[in-house]
């Protein structure tokens, strides 16, 4: 008798640790249904509706971010400039006309149409169960039904007569959450991390878990002490640990040609922020040469950027800065016939085409992995 009523007790304690183990599978792996090309009346006029099934299997559900691929992502407008509504429920993407706006994930159309105040409107549902919403086009490629890829143009950009820009939200089952936890509005980067929708209620929290393999750049350490190379992927660094020198610019004049030019050259206006490309400490800033006002500064791994024809320096040589950092003002200083940054990227005392770490049209790090070498060569290889 003793020995049927251990066994039934062992039999429970398996049972109850095999539906434990289930339900942990449903809440941390959901498997989606695909996404239907075909919508109720409701979804396809209103813009925030639930999302029907998303919680049928489980109360909560996980995406891991940082295990998308390059072309699972898009940012709407990749040469905008994106800021946070005041209530934080959307980004506004300022940027130039006739521009196009992309899909941000792979999905289904849900929505299509003029809305009253907010212009041509457009919803995506997507396999990943977010949705994604584009606010005042000019105008609208793409139809309810239609099935499109992460990266694809759905629309042309509109605004409101004076300015060209796109209003931008992320939802989950029809409500809007802060695009800036999924998207790093400056960079527009996609957060390398796993995110947590739960409901609860009317109501889905969000809960963020940053994935632990992102790389923090130290620069005072040697990559090459106990080897002659080193693999450094852009993807994992830190999103905090770089930015792009000159936000909103456009490249007038890039590296190389028959005037074997030594950098990239961006426009934007006279007297524009630029930024430290990375943290590191200042080696020089002042009049050099045709360059002008120049800065220069060292990072981690051997890296070197510069920056000339400032119309002002704001470091000083040895002062330590941070990515982001604003260190001095677009000018004409040097040999430059209009005001402008040149920008250029050393590795180990040799000169290389600053597009080897930065993407100049999406204003992102490239989605490749390099091989630093001693010597001062790199090889790179996509991700």
């Amino acid at each position: 008798m003793t020995s049927t009523v251990n066994c039934s007790k062992k039999t429970k304690q398996r049972m109850k640790k095999i539906i434990f183990f289930i339900g942990f599978l449903l809440f941390a792996h959901p498997v989606f249904a695909p996404v239907k090309d075909t919508f109720t009346a409701a979804e396809m006029q209103s813009i925030s509706v639930p999302t029907p099934g998303l919680f049928d299997r489980s109360k909560a559900f996980r995406i891991d971010f940082g295990t998308l691929k390059a072309s699972d992502y898009s940012f709407p407008l990749p040469v905008g400039k994106a800021e946070l509504t005041d209530n934080a429920s959307s980004l506004r993407i300022t940027t130039s006309k006739g521009d196009a706006v992309k899909a941000m994930f792979g999905g289904v159309v849900r929505l299509s149409r003029n809305i009253s105040g907010q212009g041509n409107v457009i919803v995506l549902r997507h396999d990943n169960g977010l949705e994604t919403v584009y606010a005042h086009n000019a105008q609208n490629l793409v139809k309810v039904g239609e099935r499109v890829n992460a990266g694809k143009t759905i629309a042309i950009v509109g605004g409101d007569g004076e300015s060209d820009y796109l209003d931008f939200a992320i939802m989950v089952n029809g409500a809007r959450i802060n695009p800036a936890t999924l998207i790093e509005p400056k960079s527009h980067r996609l957060r390398a991390q796993q995110v947590t929708f739960t409901k609860n209620g009317a109501r889905v929290n969000v809960a963020v878990e940053k994935n632990n393999e992102e790389t923090t750049p130290e620069t005072d350490k040697d990559p090459f002490e106990k080897s002659s190379t080193f693999a450094l992927n852009l993807d994992k660094i830190n999103p905090k640990r770089w930015a792009y020198p000159l936000p909103g610019s456009h490249v007038i004049s890039p590296y190389g040609g028959k005037r074997r030019h030594g950098g990239v050259d961006l426009k934007t206006k006279p007297n524009d922020k630029i930024v430290a490309a990375f943290d590191g400490t200042v080696t020089l800033s002042g009049p050099h040469y045709g360059y002008g006002n120049c800065i220069k500064i060292k990072h981690a791994y051997g890296f070197e950027t510069l920056y000339s024809h400032q119309s002002k320096n704001f470091v000083k040589v040895g002062q330590k800065v941070k990515a982001g950092e604003v260190i001095g003002l677009t000018g004409r200083t040097g040999r430059a016939t209009t005001e402008h940054l040149h920008f250029e990227v050393h590795f180990r005392g040799k000169r290389y085409n600053p597009n080897i770490l930065f993407n100049h049209q999406t204003r992102q790090l490239q989605h490749v992995t390099l091989t630093l070498n001693r010597n001062g060569n790199i090889s790179s290889k996509p991700n």
